[in-house]
């Protein structure tokens, strides 16, 4: 066998002290990110392909892609703790994890204030208080597992925060123009694409629209 060493993906794989409770929830809390990507946004292009929703996991990756270069030009190391972690060989400046979130939670949370798809929900504090605690719980789990320093997730949060509203920005008062455009073009048609943003409460508006159509169903079939 060749003694090359070995290299773990780090995707899915986060370390904490054995025996150390509050290091094993922080370490499922450091994959909410993961969670989000391959459990909502895969998801949601899979059975919904709504067009918001399509732009907003865009974000997050264009996101990601400005935190790789940015790591490459500023070239932090983590900190010492690395060693322990066996994560010496990346870079730590900014958190990618703290800036993937606070993106989310910003950007979900204008969507929100702006009632796309939710202009019926009465208490948007409510449902922003979750994005918002888990973009901070999971700062604080990078921190307190080792990976980074304070300095770097703060970076990130940052980071995140601005590019989130910046990109909130592009979509709504830029790209959107182009919804209906995309959902009548060929890539729309035979994806199913759609543009829901006109819609004021999308979940009542598929809700009764399955009800409607169960019940022509029901009606022919009699």
């Amino acid at each position: 066998m060749s003694n090359t060493p070995l290299k773990a993906v780090t995707l899915t794989l986060v370390r904490y002290q054995k025996g150390d409770q509050i290091g094993h929830f922080l370490a499922w809390v450091s994959l909410i990110p993961v969670f989000i990507s391959l459990g909502g946004f895969l998801t949601h292009f899979i059975f919904r392909r709504e067009l918001h929703g399509m732009f907003f996991a865009l974000g997050l990756l264009i996101s990601q892609f400005i935190n790789g270069i940015i790591k490459t030009f500023v070239k932090q190391a983590r900190p010492e703790t690395c060693a322990l972690l066996d994560m010496c060989d990346s870079l730590g400046w900014p958190s990618s994890h703290s800036q993937y979130m606070f993106f989310f939670a910003v950007y979900f949370t204008l969507l929100t204030l702006d009632g796309i798809g939710l202009s019926e929900i009465k208490n948007h504090w409510a449902v922003n208080f979750f994005p918002w605690s888990l973009a901070v719980l999971t700062m604080f789990s990078r921190v307190y597992l080792g990976y980074h320093t304070v300095a770097q997730v703060f970076a990130g949060a940052v980071l995140g925060f601005f590019l989130g509203a910046g990109w909130y920005w592009v979509v709504t008062n830029v790209i959107s123009k182009y919804f209906p455009m995309i959902e009548e073009s060929m890539f729309g048609r035979m994806f199913y694409v759609k543009d829901t943003s006109h819609i004021r409460n999308v979940l009542k508006f598929e809700y009764e629209n399955a009800r409607a159509a169960r019940k022509n169903m029901d009606a022919k079939a009699d």
